[in-house]
Formats: structure tokens, sequence, C-alpha cells
């Protein structure tokens, strides 16, 4: 478990911690200072009949295209691939936005613990009805798994707020090292994958959000375009900075692919099957993503991991360049003994470094008594104004 920054190395000087402070506070707002606790009410479940007028429901909800399994074989796929490795009850696992409840449904049957995060009021009262059954262990909230932590306290359900959310859970702190404490089950956003990735990144390296306890696992179905994309490796199109920083975080496994005819959609007031069109070749991924153990060094931490984020972007910007040019406009005064050390030759382009590298370079450049972090600087001034600044994304 990472807390406060305390015990780093004297490389991460006061100026890291001051420029990490100013981006949450431009990024997040004044509120990140003074986020107060918010409790989650259970006055929503309260039982209702199924068919909810639209108007009831959020409206931010009703126009997200979401997807659900469309059978008990898809979730029963689902059950066995959670319930793979070592024996035994195991921790317990958050479903984010489980509508109908088809996986859920299987997940109980199968003995697991769930929590179900529903952001659609109109799912809220079968999903309640779940937990009836003797034996069954499910509790059931109104929040967005991914509307996450808003920098607006004052922002109202399906809102979801961790440190609220996970203490009422009984959920604690874990150290970094320790084994999984929370699996997350479900689909991400068709429409916003690639944002929901990238926040789920900044949470992830600064030990914020879920990741404040532990090396939470996420098990997603995704599209097959962006997981091939955060899986790509050197010399292939789709490799970016994306693709270095979720393998540098993460062990990432692919469980499961499945077409997707398997699944359906939420319209008008009830399910529906995916238009001809939308199916063609088409599958959906089922991945998980664990983070690593040995992520965070002495030289890389969570206080100056936006850093190493910076340093990617940077180097896939100009991936073309060649390292020696990289390594003089930098002001590396050892550019050739940095070489020697990736084994690498001047002339070999910057795009070619694989992810292990780029955390390498990072790492070497970060204990370094000569360098002066200029690629740093000129980052910042490419980015002069924060409300302006260049997206990851």
């Amino acid at each position: 478990m990472w807390g406060s920054a305390t015990g780093l190395s004297a490389r991460l000087s006061i100026s890291t911690v001051a420029r990490g402070c100013l981006r949450c506070f431009c990024e997040a707002g004044p509120g990140c200072l003074t986020r107060p606790h918010r409790l989650l009410s259970q006055s929503c479940l309260e039982p209702m009949s199924w068919a909810v007028a639209k108007s009831e429901a959020s409206p931010r909800n009703m126009t997200r295209h979401r997807l659900f399994a469309g059978s008990a074989k898809v979730a029963d796929t689902v059950v066995q691939l959670l319930q793979a490795g070592r024996p035994g009850a195991g921790p317990r696992i958050l479903e984010c936005n489980p509508g109908p409840g088809i996986i859920t449904y299987a997940l109980l049957n199968a003995g697991l613990q769930v929590v179900a995060l529903e952001s659609d009021l109109t799912f809220l009262p079968y999903l309640t009805t779940l937990k009836k059954h003797p034996g069954r262990q499910l509790e059931v909230i109104y929040c967005d798994f991914f509307h996450r932590d808003p920098s607006n306290i004052t922002t109202p359900p399906p809102a979801m707020f961790t440190e609220t959310l996970f203490k009422n859970l009984g959920i604690s702190k874990v150290p970094w090292a320790a084994d999984v404490p929370v699996k997350i089950v479900g689909f991400f956003p068709t429409k916003t994958e690639r944002i929901v990735l990238w926040k789920l990144l900044y949470d992830l390296y600064s030990c914020s959000s879920i990741y404040n306890y532990g090396r939470i696992e996420l098990n997603m179905f995704i599209s097959e375009k962006e997981y091939k994309k955060i899986i790509s490796k050197p010399g292939e199109k789709d490799y970016q900075t994306l693709s270095v920083l979720w393998q540098t975080a993460c062990e990432i496994k692919l469980l499961h692919m499945e077409p997707l005819s398997s699944f359906v959609t939420f319209k008008n007031g009830k399910l529906t099957s995916l238009k001809s069109k939308e199916l063609k070749n088409k599958q959906l991924c089922f991945i998980q993503l664990t983070p690593r153990r040995n992520l965070f060094t002495n030289n890389l931490t969570p206080v100056n991991s936006y850093n190493f984020m910076c340093l990617v972007k940077q180097c896939l910007h100009k991936s073309r360049s060649k390292l020696i040019d990289i390594f003089n406009s930098w002001c590396v005064c050892d550019a050739e003994d940095l070489l020697q050390q990736l084994k690498k030759q001047k002339d070999e382009p910057v795009g070619i470094l694989c992810p292990e590298e780029f955390k390498y370079l990072f790492e070497a450049l970060e204990s370094s008594e000569t360098f002066t972090q200029k690629w740093l600087y000129d980052y910042s001034q490419q980015n002069e104004f924060p409300g302006k600044a260049q997206k990851f994304y």
C-alpha cells in the first residue's frame, strides 16, 4: 500500500511532489483537497415495478450504449474463468453495471460473494430480488463505476466515491505486494472505452481511487479493437502510449473471445439483439488486468509516475526519431552508456523500445545524478496551459 510521500529516494525532490499536486488540482479542481465522505443511500432500492418510466432513469445512462450477456451460456463461461486457479472463497466480486443480472445470477449460483454496482434505476428492482434466495451473498448499490470520484463533491448518485463505497462494504487497504483484494467484473462502455482505459491508468499509476486499496483485478469485456491496442508490440501499427503503459503496469490475459451476436443491449425499455451490421465478424474479448507486484520501485513510485507517462508519450510522439537524438535533446551526459545498457544502437528509432525498456530508461534517468529532466520541461512547454493541455488519448 502506498501512502504519503515518505521514504522516497533523493532523486524524488519536492518539485516532483509539487508538480503532481498542481496537476491534481488543475485536473480535479479544488474539490480534490476537501472531498468529504459521501454516504451511499439504500433508499433507492425500495421495491418498485419492473417497468420504470423513461424519465425516472438517468438520462446519462439511457444514452449510453450498454451490452449485456445474452444467454446463460456466456454467464457460465465468465464464472468458470473467474473460478479458475486456486480453490477457496477468493476475493469479493464487484460487478459494474450488471443490468438484467444474467451474469450476477450465475456468480451467485456458484457461491461467490457479489456486489452489484448498477447505474440505471430500471434494473435495480430485479437485482434486489436475487438477494431473497437463501445462501446468496449479494449487495445491490445504485452507483456508476465508470463515473468514479468526480471532482464536484455535490454530484448526485449514481456518481461513485470509492472511499465511501469501500468503507461501507468493509473493504480495507492492503499492501501493494499483497494478494488481489477485490475483483471487478463487467463491460467497458462501448462508446468510451479509450477514455475509461486512460482514467484507470491514471488511478493505477498514482495508487488512487480503487487502486488505493491494493492491486484491484479487472475482468472485463472489451472490444477486439481496443484489446489489440493495449497488447500491441514494437513495430506493429497499433503500438502506442496506451500499449506501453498497460503492459508495464499489468499482467494482461485474454481469457475468452465471444461473438458479438451473443450479447444484447437495452433499448426502449426492453432487451434487444444487436443489428446485423453491428455483428459482422466482430467479437468481444474477456480480459484480465492484474497490476504487477513489482510495478513500483525506488525510482518509479506513485509520486513520479505521471512523469513516466509523459516520457513514454513524448517518445512515441517522435517514434521515428533516433535514440541518440532523443537523448541529446534531453541533455543526457552519458548517452552512450545508456544505449549500451539498453543494448541498442544509436541510430535505432525510439519507437523500437518495448515496455520493459521504457521503464528501465525512466528509472536509469531518475537515478542519474547528471540528468536535468529537460525532457519534462520541454513537455510542459508543449502543454503550457492546463485548461488546454494536449490529451493523452
